[in-house]
């Protein structure tokens, strides 16, 4: 195996990954142009990268193990349906403040959107932890948070879609 193969099987990997823990778990990636990177390569770079295996790995052994995976993900995607895939590649973007964690601050209750094109936005209200400026955990808000002693009511407008209100 070239060491361009081994780098480029490295890229998909985490590319893949990216793409696994943002769709199927409460990790978000929260920048747009990260997502859209990820969500893109992962759907241009699975049949790329099953030919590239095919043709430029040569023992028979690495050659299955090579184009095993993205066989897999390429028939995921075609059972998902490549145009779910990209109107999911939206960031949610934090359009309200609610409440701020008192004793953590990178832990807060926050209403996003999220711009699906020309369908419109979904919205949600989750309990946010920022790990960087570009990955967020997110989780659903529990009903009792007026409740809580930790929790400080802010409701800071932030918009960062940029929406105009009348």
């Amino acid at each position: 195996m070239t060491r361009t193969t081994k780098i480029l099987n490295l890229v998909y990997c985490l590319t893949v990954l990216l793409f696994l823990l943002d769709g199927l778990t409460s990790f978000d990636i929260k920048n747009q142009f990260l997502k859209s990177f990820v969500y893109f390569s992962f759907l241009i770079g699975t049949p790329t990268i099953l030919l590239w295996n095919l043709f430029s790995i040569y023992t028979k052994t690495k050659r299955i193990i090579g184009t095993v995976y993205p066989t897999i993900f390429l028939f995921l995607i075609l059972a998902v349906n490549p145009l779910i895939i990209l109107s999911s590649s939206g960031a949610w973007r934090t359009q309200t403040i609610l409440y701020q964690n008192g004793h953590l601050t990178f832990k807060k209750v926050e209403f996003q959107m999220q711009d699906i094109g020309t369908r419109g936005y979904n919205n949600r209200t989750v309990e946010v932890i920022y790990l960087t400026p570009l990955f967020m955990l997110t989780k659903e808000v529990p009903n009792d948070i007026d409740k809580r002693v930790e929790w400080i009511k802010v409701e800071k407008d932030v918009n960062e879609l940029g929406l105009k209100f009348p």
